[in-house]
């Protein structure tokens, strides 16, 4: 919801500002000098990208329709269903979470927690690392060390689409130049104009710039640096999952543990202590821990 609002300001401010100012909107109707401008980006970004970064591009229109994916209600449902796996744990050893991990659709934990449960990046991560904790042949660095490059891939990974759209936004502004080179080109030309029509020709070649910078840094540039956002959301859960099966391998109790992973969020989703601790003894309750 965020992002139609805010193209709206940047819209309204801009073209409001200049009509309130006397401006007349009628010449900045340019579709010609749209068309090379996004034509000559959307050229450069097929070229500059192979298959599978224009493919990551474009998916990520689905995942900008929410305004945020994950904020303190999945952080707190997640660190529930990490306190009731590790309680598991704990009465019936690393084999009895074993069904629940193999076949999450048909657990009454993973039930209990729908949003965690089609979250297919959050379960393939955790599910992923507690298969290795049962299978019992990982030193606890070398858990360590396999998530921090797993999280490091899926963020480079997923920074292919942000990095696209930022080399687009920054090229917008020199294809705006182009457009408006050739409409000045296009007046130039026609020497024997009146004073009249030739002001109107490079009025409308001038448009060129402005639509370029505006596309740029008003539209393209805000979509690359919210997906830069989401990113930061992602590899921040994942953070929370790793640090909270790390202080589980190393001996603490699950309730410490998940206080491992509560002081790995971000301090504007981060619960505090005693939030924590309340949705942790109601999910203790719930699973009867």
């Amino acid at each position: 919801m965020l992002i139609p609002i805010g193209f709206i300001i940047v819209t309204f401010s801009v073209f409001g500002g200049f009509w309130l100012a006397g401006g007349n909107l009628g010449p900045l109707y340019q579709p010609f000098e749209v068309l090379m401008i996004c034509g000559a980006a959307l050229g450069a970004f097929v070229a500059s990208n192979n298959g599978k970064a224009i493919k990551a591009t474009l998916s990520t229109t689905s995942r900008l329709k929410r305004t945020t994916k994950y904020n303190k209600e999945t952080y707190m449902e997640l660190m529930a269903l990490q306190f009731k796996l590790l309680s598991k744990v704990r009465r019936e050893g690393m084999l009895g979470i074993e069904r629940d991990i193999d076949n999450p659709q048909d657990s009454a934990l993973f039930a209990e927690h729908p949003k965690i449960l089609n979250d297919p990046m959050i379960m393939g991560f955790l599910g992923d690392y507690l298969r290795l904790m049962i299978s019992g042949s990982m030193d606890p660095h070398e858990l360590d060390e396999l998530m921090l490059h797993e999280i490091e891939a899926f963020e480079h990974e997923a920074h292919v689409p942000a990095e696209a759209l930022t080399k687009v936004a920054d090229g917008l502004p020199a294809f705006g130049i182009v457009a408006a080179v050739m409409g000045v080109v296009k007046a130039l030309s026609a020497a024997d104009a009146s004073p009249d029509v030739m002001g109107e020709m490079i009025a409308h070649a001038l448009v060129g710039t402005f639509l370029g910078i505006l596309l740029g840094y008003g539209f393209v540039a805000p979509l690359a640096s919210r997906i830069e956002r989401q990113v930061a959301e992602a590899v921040k859960i994942l953070q929370c999952v790793r640090v909270t099966l790390l202080a589980s391998l190393n001996g603490y109790v699950p309730q410490l543990a998940v206080e491992f992973g509560r002081k790995a969020l971000h301090t504007a989703e981060r619960p505090s202590f005693s939030e924590l601790e309340d949705y942790v003894r109601g999910a203790r309750e719930a699973g009867g821990g």
